[in-house]
């Protein structure tokens, strides 16, 4: 009886070792990767557009007196253009586009480089390598982008005044409104990202494809309900804190429930980096092709 229970616990020891291995090497191709997404020499259009929002806020409310005024007074309007601007600015142009350079350069950056060899020449499953990546793309922007937002919202409540945003922020609806803005920044570069590393690996030149991809995601408004759901920024839009216009000319559909809008998020995630790992293990490096 102790030989079979011996016996039992080895071969559950066997099945735990290779995912203690994957586990090690994924975190060790996160730890590089971050380094290089955050200092390499492609970082830089990268904190461009992270910055590009606060800026804009910062002069809004900075350098133009009359608008502060108009914030501090008809808050609940600012809020509003607030969550216009953020859909149309933070999540179509910048987390879109940011997401589209990190995630297809942790592929197609790798071959331009001829450096993509090294990994392919070390022990290491091709499915935890596109796990590692996928992980440190989105620890760079989900950092960075989440800044972002987190700058211009700092820079909108600075407008209002201290006490009132504090008022705001702890016994109103802020604080939680906050947090909506900066989980929807995540949640975008999460979509996005899985959406950008699967053209990076599938597509030997990856700007149409994206391109494509920005006119779906900005003529989101004009489709179906059925086709709505098609598209990253449906489910951004549903988990919006603050309702946003889509204009006179949409369809109107209804907004999917957070309650699957989040979940379903994750789990057409999970199928599309099967759909990489997938690739990756087919993939055949030909440099001179690239």
């Amino acid at each position: 009886m102790s030989s079979a229970v011996e016996a039992a616990a080895a071969g559950a020891e066997r099945v735990r070792a290779p995912w203690r291995l994957w586990r090690r090497q994924a975190a060790a191709i996160l730890r590089l990767e971050v380094k290089k997404n955050f200092w390499g020499k492609r970082a830089i259009l990268m904190y461009l557009l992270a910055a590009f929002p606060v800026a804009i806020f910062f002069a809004l409310t900075q350098f133009d007196k009359r608008a502060a005024a108009d914030i501090s007074q008809n808050w609940g309007e600012a809020k509003v253009i607030f969550a216009n601007i953020f859909e149309g600015l933070v999540l179509r142009t910048v987390v879109f586009f940011g997401s589209a350079w990190i995630f297809m350069n942790l592929f197609r950056g790798e071959i331009v480089d001829k450096s993509l060899h090294y990994y392919f020449l070390a022990p290491l499953r091709r499915e935890v390598l596109v796990a590692g990546k996928y992980l440190s793309g989105l620890v760079a922007s989900g950092v960075l982008f989440g800044l972002s937002t987190a700058g211009s919202l700092f820079f909108l409540y600075m407008a209002r005044g201290y006490r009132a945003s504090i008022d705001d922020l702890v016994g109103g609806p802020g604080g939680g409104e906050v947090l909506a803005y900066l989980g929807i920044t995540v949640m975008g570069c999460l979509g996005y990202g899985a959406f950008f590393l699967v053209i990076g690996l599938f597509f030997r030149n990856p700007i149409i494809p994206a391109l494509v991809a920005w006119g779906w995601e900005w003529i989101n408004f004009l489709l179906p309900p059925v086709l709505k759901k098609l598209s990253v920024i449906h489910y951004l839009h549903s988990l919006m804190p603050v309702p946003v216009y889509e204009g006179p000319f949409a369809l109107v559909a209804e907004p999917t429930p957070v309650w699957i809008a989040a979940p379903g998020m994750l789990l057409t995630v999970a199928a599309v980096l099967v759909a990489a790992g997938y690739r990756i293990r087919r993939l055949e490096i030909r440099y001179g092709g690239d």
